[in-house]
């Protein structure tokens, strides 16, 4: 079956320009500038980001997640905390969020630490999801090796007869991370590959901005 040449796949960019004179001086106010104009736009997904973290073994692993809330705190996700990226998390605790809107030709990138939430906002996500969603996390024991997919129908289905008539409660080992930034590029595309790079950097409790070359 005859492909086409990947290297000669090309899109020029050209919606938007990302200026010093224009951004938000503090990042988390840019961050929800873009993240209102991604929701306005009905992009696909607009809260999911690629994670990155790095295992006991020095490896890097990556998925997409979606982001459940953020603030002047940091970013939170939740998970299974006996999933791969969890077990990352408890040994390395550096962490990478990536976000691609490329309708609107954007991508924000944010390194940072990870630190579990409390078990109380855990709790109160974890009764805010669809009953279906609740039962899945009980349901699930994420990353673990499966014989086939009936044996995960089956143990829903167990799990669905056990909370009948119940309040589904939050599994002990499902919870949350808040990734508290010291790093964040906006990337805006603009023609001829000379795309548009913010970077905000830490320093104590200054952020230091800064243009980087594309």
């Amino acid at each position: 079956m005859e492909s086409k040449n990947l290297a000669d796949l090309r899109r020029d960019y050209s919606l938007k320009e990302l200026s010093e004179s224009t951004i938000d001086l503090d990042p988390f106010g840019q961050f929800s500038a873009w993240m209102n104009e991604a929701l306005n736009s009905r992009v696909i997904e607009p809260t999911a980001m690629t994670v990155a973290t790095v295992g006991l073994d020095g490896r890097p692993s990556s998925r997409v997640v979606l982001l459940k809330g953020f603030d002047a705190n940091g970013f939170v996700f939740f998970t299974n905390y006996d999933s791969k990226k969890a077990i990352d998390l408890s040994a390395n605790p550096n962490i990478s969020l990536h976000f691609f809107w490329p309708d609107l030709e954007r991508q924000i990138a944010v390194n940072g630490t990870a630190t579990r939430t409390s078990s109380e906002q855990s709790e109160v996500y974890f009764a805010s999801r669809p009953l279906e969603s609740r039962i899945g996390a009980w349901a699930s024991e994420q990353s673990k090796v499966l014989a086939n997919r009936e044996e995960l129908d089956a143990r829903f289905d167990a799990i669905r007869e056990r909370f009948k008539g119940q309040e589904i409660s939050c599994p002990p080992n499902w919870g949350g991370f808040r990734i508290m930034p010291s790093r964040f590029e906006f990337w805006q595309g603009r023609q001829s590959r000379l795309h548009d790079r913010i970077c905000y950097t830490l320093n104590r409790d200054a952020w230091t901005i800064s243009r980087l070359s594309p």
